[in-house]
């Protein structure tokens, strides 16, 4: 069983940022980068159908040079090998055009599945993953909290809003976009570090997978948000009170 997924670096969450001069996107140069969170849930939801039906899983990501630490880092993990699309300014590129590039890089390896995050903790369109899909041809689902294969293909879990969920049945091959949550993340060991460094990453510049077509969305401007300070009185009893204190601090804070 052949798995792709895709990955992207995105700034860490708790990093201070700043607006560039242009007023369009962050100065890079101020912050660490990371792994996406939900790009991290698919490593290891690709991770755990590897151990349990053989087969490899490739990484796939686009982006500059400093996108090599996150690659290493999902080698290190467990990784068989990886395909980095060099790109600049990934952020000047909107979801289409990305996704085309992903699509032709991910062709010729024909893979059984691919998977990729939710959306991406930077601009959180959640779109790329879903276009992939149709720019493959391929059947899909999104918000996948657990994957199981089965004789037929795969039966997913799938988070609803409300707190419903849905389990569907789809075949092979197929692209997942999977939410945050589903597995418990697992570390990279000394010994997977150290095998990283063999492992192969093939390079791949974004030219040679086809002239870009015209973005049909542009990033005009970006803001950092207006700090304000309010209150919110609870009401109810002290009891109904803490339940709904319990309810903002995970779902909305979401510190909990």
């Amino acid at each position: 069983m052949k798995i792709i997924v895709a990955i992207k670096q995105v700034p860490e969450r708790d990093a201070q940022v700043r607006i560039d001069s242009a007023g369009k996107w962050i100065e890079e140069a101020d912050v660490q980068f990371a792994m996406n969170e939900s790009d991290a849930y698919a490593l290891e939801e690709g991770l755990q159908l590897k151990e349990k039906h053989g087969g490899e899983v490739v990484v796939l990501s686009a982006g500059p040079e400093r996108v090599g630490t996150t690659i290493r880092e999902a080698l290190a993990k467990g990784a068989d090998r990886a395909i980095h699309v060099e790109a600049d300014s990934l952020h000047q590129m909107d979801s289409l055009s990305i996704a085309r590039l992903l699509a032709e890089a991910i062709k010729p390896e024909s893979p059984d599945l691919v998977l990729t995050g939710l959306q991406s903790d930077d601009l959180g369109l959640g779109q790329t993953g879903v276009i992939l899909a149709e720019l493959l041809g391929l059947p899909h689902a999104s918000l996948i909290l657990t994957v199981e294969k089965t004789d037929a293909g795969l039966s997913v879990k799938r988070e609803l809003e409300g707190g419903w969920f849905q389990n569907i049945e789809l075949p092979l091959p197929a692209v997942l976009t999977i939410q945050s949550g589903g597995n418990k993340l697992r570390y990279a060991t000394l010994m997977g570090i150290k095998r990283a460094k063999a492992k192969e990453v093939r390079r791949v510049a974004a030219s040679d997978l086809g002239a870009p077509a015209a973005a049909l969305a542009m990033l005009e401007s970006i803001a950092l948000p207006q700090k304000q300070r309010s209150t919110q009185i609870l009401p109810g009893t002290a009891k109904e009170a803490a339940a709904a204190l319990v309810e903002k601090l995970k779902f909305e804070v979401r510190v909990l």
